[in-house]
């Protein structure tokens, strides 16, 4: 079995059952074969798809146990790293139309669905090699609005757990593969003073690079500022001189709702944006009302500003908090780029949702949907893999990833030649998967991304079977 087939993440599932076992593998094999479609529609027949309804229905499958088996191959890969970065995130799964019992509420009563926070991991140059851990929850009614009340409660009684979680998990990784430098990426949410001082006292801390929306004080009083008043982190970095500068392409992106207030944020025209980076090492007091058992904590700031950008509300201005170390430009850099090898989550989350629809399923109860999406999980992993594995590794041959009867029926039937004897490279085959998915390869065109790459693949899984039933060895 290839390392890089779909089928291989299931190769060692343990759901407490043989039958179950193979169940698992049929069904993860025809809904990757067909990722938008209905579970009905990707079964093949009624006796598949009651085959699929019941492992889904049955209480004894642990949905943790279903990507558990995926986790374990993520683990191999990660460990044949130097660095990988496991980036958290949330979003939103919205099944208001047609909301399995048991699923509860959104941002506001009457929107029913899911969040789906997870932790996917990715090398420093964006090669998605799976995903580690899943957390799923929703919210009664007597939750809704209250986040200002939260603010303040203990850490453990609300959602911003979920964070401190997630950097506990990228510990764990990173005391199961010593050898490699594991780095917890996450946006201005997870910026919770927690997450710092776990960092200190860990038996095997990961790094971390999280973009600050806080307010952070230091310890020293502000002598401005009165007797109560202490030196703020970001008036701290401003005054700091800048150690680089960088052009960056910035692309366009589209006028966007963000919150449950439905605020809208502007859209960015494509250009080229000229950034300054300032870098301090601080030692960073306790929120007021952690002090008492918060000890301070040292820490990397980093601050990437924009130069003279257009005013409207799209400039660079991240201000990033980091255990590792600034002492060199290099250094600094390094965090910089590490906090964008985030953004692939975003990709994965567009996949996940857009590609295998995972919003579209209808399941009439909240455990069961639960499962489906560990499934879907997977699928998406692999989408995004195949998608940046032709970029970072462009001199693969191609039947390292794709079987013979895979890429051989591609190459005739878009190249309308007899395929080559021996497989050719990934940089070769990729183009050619995405024209089925209605990529151009025009001269100036970008690598395929993941969407072509998701329908390309569907195309392709039809035409393998029938090169298997009617190719040329039969």
């Amino acid at each position: 079995m290839q390392p890089t087939s779909i089928a291989y993440e299931f190769q060692d599932i343990q759901l407490g059952d043989k039958r179950l076992n193979d169940r698992a593998e049929a069904l993860l094999a025809s809904l990757a074969a067909n990722p938008s479609a209905s579970i009905n529609e990707a079964c093949s027949g009624w006796d598949e798809t009651k085959a699929a309804y019941r492992l889904l229905d049955n209480p004894n499958v642990d949905p943790e146990a279903i990507l558990g088996a995926h986790a374990e191959k993520t683990l191999q890969r990660i460990k044949a790293q130097d660095t990988v970065c496991i980036a958290q995130d949330t979003t939103e799964l919205d099944y208001t139309a047609h909301p399995p019992e048991g699923v509860r509420n959104l941002d506001r009563l009457g929107r029913r669905g899911l969040y789906d926070h997870s932790h996917i991991a990715f090398t420093p140059e964006k090669l998605c090699l799976g995903v580690v851990g899943v957390k799923f929850y929703d919210r009664d009614k007597e939750a809704l609005g209250t986040s200002k009340k939260r603010e303040g409660q203990p850490l453990h009684t609300g959602e911003g757990q979920r964070w401190l979680d997630g950097y506990r998990k990228a510990c764990e990784i990173a005391g199961k593969c010593p050898e490699t430098q594991i780095v917890s990426l996450a946006d201005r949410e997870g910026d919770i003073y927690d997450i710092f001082v776990e960092a200190d006292q860990h038996e095997t801390p990961a790094q971390f690079v999280i973009r600050s929306q806080r307010k952070r004080s230091l310890p020293e009083k502000d002598p401005d500022g009165g007797p109560a008043a202490y030196k703020k982190m970001r008036a701290e970095i401003a005054s700091a001189q800048p150690v680089a500068y960088r052009e960056v392409q910035l692309p366009q992106t589209p006028e966007r709702t963000k919150g449950s207030g439905n605020k809208q944020h502007p859209g960015r025209e494509a250009r080229t944006a000229k950034l300054e980076i300032r870098a301090k090492r601080m030692t960073l007091r306790a929120p007021h009302n952690k002090q008492s058992s918060m000890p301070p904590v040292e820490i990397s700031v980093v601050w990437v500003s924009e130069i003279d950008g257009p005013g409207d509300g799209t400039e660079v201005d991240w201000l990033l908090l980091s255990s590792l170390p600034v002492d060199t430009i290099s250094q600094t850099l390094r965090i910089v780029d590490l906090y964008v090898a985030r953004w692939p989550i975003e990709v994965f989350f567009r996949v996940f949702k857009t590609g295998c629809r995972v919003e579209e399923i209808q399941l009439e109860a909240r455990d069961r949907l639960i499962r489906a999406l560990m499934f879907y999980k997977v699928i998406a992993w692999r989408i995004m893999f195949v998608t940046f594995l032709g970029r970072e590794c462009p001199e693969l041959p191609c039947d390292v990833v794709f079987s013979e009867a895979e890429w051989k029926s591609v190459w005739k039937v878009v190249k309308k030649t007899a395929p080559p004897k021996q497989a050719p490279e990934l940089s070769q085959f990729i183009p050619v998967l995405a024209t089925l998915g209605g990529y151009n390869h025009r001269e100036g065109d970008g690598p395929p991304g993941a969407e072509v790459i998701w329908r390309g693949t569907r195309r392709m899984l039809d035409f393998a079977l029938c090169w298997q039933a009617f190719g040329p060895d039969q």
